[in-house]
């Protein structure tokens, strides 16, 4: 820079002039208007205290007037008939699960008490005004036994292939297997004792193997080793051949036949007895 010339400044633009004390004050008083000096927001908070305080008062007035000794549940009627459950079972399952009022009353607890009677299938539970609760219930219908392969304890089996925990003494075939198999058993038994109506027989036994072999004790004390479902001759055209064929086999071999084996393609085994001297023969015929 030249020496004499003065240092180059810029000036302010005209009119402007530099805050002062009310400039200061003014932004001051700008910058205070929060939460706690704004009238809406402060509304709208009273609002929602208000509101939550009426919830929670009527809630407990509610719960209070529920619980009143007016609400007493005075009876559980069951609406359906019954045929194995009997009342004692019924009113120990209803003291033992039913707490509380009309309103109050656990209607899911009672009704798993109530299922978990022997003979009870499903259990229904509604209230009905004033002070009752009705009971609908569907029975087990058995329809055969079912022997533990483990233990040898006996349980049931009902119309739908359930295993259940009851006790009968009615006359039903009894089933031994894997337990999940038990509704394929009980539509073979039907199906079987349909095949074996034309000689005069039915099934009292049925025992399916781990490995999914069939043995058929029938009524007059013949065992049928059916063994595994093939492809090639399947197990149920293997037993209505040994039907077609057995009157004349039998009058052939008018011996008590003890064992028939049907595991062969082309034919079926037989082994009898002598009862006078127990001696076991064995005769193969074809089908």
């Amino acid at each position: 820079m030249a020496k004499g010339v003065p240092a180059f400044q810029s000036a302010p633009p005209a009119g402007d002039k530099p805050a002062g004390r009310g400039g200061a004050k003014n932004a001051a008083q700008k910058g205070q208007g929060g939460f706690w000096h704004s009238a809406e927001w402060m509304n709208l908070v009273s609002d929602i205290l208000l509101l939550v305080a009426s919830v929670a008062i009527g809630y407990a007035v509610v719960k209070a007037v529920l619980h009143l000794p007016l609400f007493e549940l005075r009876q559980v009627v069951v609406t359906t008939p019954l045929g194995q459950v009997t009342g004692a079972q019924l009113e120990y399952a209803a003291v033992s699960s039913m707490r509380g009022n009309f309103f109050t009353v656990d209607l899911d607890k009672a009704r798993e008490s109530f299922e978990k009677l022997p003979w009870v299938r499903r259990a229904q539970l509604r209230r009905r005004w004033p002070a009752t609760v009705e009971v609908s219930l569907e029975e087990h219908a058995a329809v055969a036994y079912w022997k533990m392969v483990e233990t040898g304890d006996m349980r049931l089996v009902n119309t739908h292939g359930e295993v259940f925990d009851a006790a009968s003494n009615a006359v039903m075939p009894v089933f031994s297997g894997p337990s999940d198999r038990a509704g394929e058993m009980l539509v073979a038994q039907h199906r079987w004792d349909e095949f074996l109506q034309p000689i005069g027989r039915h099934i009292v036994a049925l025992n399916l193997s781990p490995r999914s072999a069939w043995q058929l004790h029938l009524d007059d004390g013949l065992v049928l080793e059916m063994g595994r479902d093939q492809a090639k001759a399947p197990v149920d055209d293997r037993l209505r051949k040994f039907v077609a064929a057995y009157p004349a086999a039998h009058e052939k071999l008018p011996q008590r036949w003890v064992v028939a084996d049907l595991r062969y393609p082309a034919g079926f085994a037989v082994k009898m007895t002598n009862e006078k001297t127990g001696i076991l023969s064995d005769h193969k015929g074809k089908q």
